[in-house]
């Protein structure tokens, strides 16, 4: 690794998730960032400003959060692992240079440490709002990646995976935090380097007269980036493997096709989750991020007082990992569903099992939820 010495070495630390976040984009091979600031993710841009130049990687602060991701998306088209984070009023901001980072297939990463909303919000104070935003933000047809962390360690962790997602598909991805997440101070282990799975672009073979950078002989074609000698044409219209616009509908076709099969080829591979005592569970919890440390506490209380429920934690937003929501189902199993905001994973949950089996635990922002009141509305939907 370039600049390895300056890297936070391997091994054990107290740390703030939000810091987690910049040591993991690092090793990850982040060599910029743009960014805004914005409550609760200031700590990332503030930290990325004094750890950036110490590695080799530049930062600078824009004068907003479309400018930031704009920028990210020019830094990764030329060859520089780029990230930047936010909340749910930036992130609202950034949503069309999304759809022109999936239509112009540029990997880069964006945090969103959520607060509650709407509009202004609670910028001090927890939410989990954006969950549904991170997939239908932008418009037409696209798919994201987002991964959910709910502890220091998985913003350290899930960091690292986000890049090498995108890299490894050339899209954008999404680390989904919250506030109380990036917040927090825990244990964080640093593994050995070579550990640490680290995933590059794919460079082209062919001569630069031969190259198309949007080839549709690959689901994920080679990426030239510029000063490499080969010619990109990059737009957000409709275009064809040479990067050229067309209104072809056979293109056109062919290219949401493969631009979507990126993600929904591979959603087994790419999805996460984590089940815990779902096996003879008669009502399964299903929750993700903050929400899920106080959910694991009402599960293990609710099975200490003779009540069969399991917990069943989101690690991606998306892709969703229905068909194991599915295989919980065919088993009979009913399902509580307990989030920080007023109905949005509940909704995704419902498309996949009988609606009367999908209990609800909507929680306004600003709290998480404590386990005692999980643990009513358990003993609620069991019924008694």
């Amino acid at each position: 690794m370039k600049n390895g010495s300056r890297l936070l070495k391997p091994g054990s630390y107290f740390m703030r998730g939000n810091n987690a976040c910049v040591e993991g984009a690092l090793i990850a091979g982040c060599r910029f960032f743009g960014g805004y600031p914005i409550t609760p993710s200031n700590e990332i841009s503030a930290m990325m400003a004094r750890r950036l130049p110490q590695v080799g990687g530049y930062f600078i602060q824009f004068e907003d959060e479309i400018a930031s991701i704009v920028s990210i998306i020019g830094a990764a088209n030329a060859g520089v692992k780029s990230m930047t984070a936010t909340s749910g009023p930036g992130f609202s901001l950034m949503q069309e240079a999304i759809g022109l980072a999936f239509m112009i297939e540029t990997p880069i990463v964006i945090v969103n440490v959520q607060r509650g909303g709407p509009s202004t919000g609670l910028p001090t104070q927890v939410g989990q709002g954006d969950f549904m935003q991170t997939h239908f933000g932008s418009h037409g047809d696209y798919e994201t990646v987002v991964y959910l962390p709910n502890s220091p360690q998985e913003m350290f962790d899930m960091t690292i995976k986000a890049f090498n997602t995108a890299w490894r598909y050339r899209v954008p991805v999404v680390v989904l935090s919250d506030q109380m997440v990036g917040h927090m101070i825990e244990k964080v282990i640093v593994p050995e380097y070579d550990e640490i799975e680290i995933v590059d672009r794919i460079k082209p073979e062919v001569p630069p007269e031969k190259y198309l950078p949007f080839d549709s002989n690959y689901l994920v074609p080679p990426m030239a980036v510029a000063g490499e000698g080969y010619r990109v044409h990059l737009t957000g219209l409709a275009h064809d493997e040479r990067g050229y616009p067309t209104t072809d509908h056979g293109n056109m076709m062919k290219l949401l096709n493969r631009l979507l099969g990126k993600i929904r080829k591979n959603e087994r591979k790419i999805a996460e989750w984590e089940e815990y005592m779902t096996d003879d569970a008669d009502l399964v919890v299903v929750a993700f991020g903050i929400t899920s440390r106080s959910a694991l506490k009402a599960v293990k209380d609710a099975r200490d007082q003779g009540y069969k429920v399991g917990l069943y934690r989101l690690k991606t937003a998306w892709p969703f990992p229905y068909w194991r929501i599915r295989e919980l189902a065919d088993e009979g199993k009913e399902f509580l569903v307990v989030e920080i905001n007023m109905g949005q994973a509940v909704r995704v949950v419902r498309e996949y099992v009988p609606f009367e089996r999908v209990h609800h635990l909507p929680w306004a922002p600003g709290k998480c939820p404590p386990p005692e009141v999980i643990l009513d509305k358990i003993k609620e939907v069991l019924g008694r």
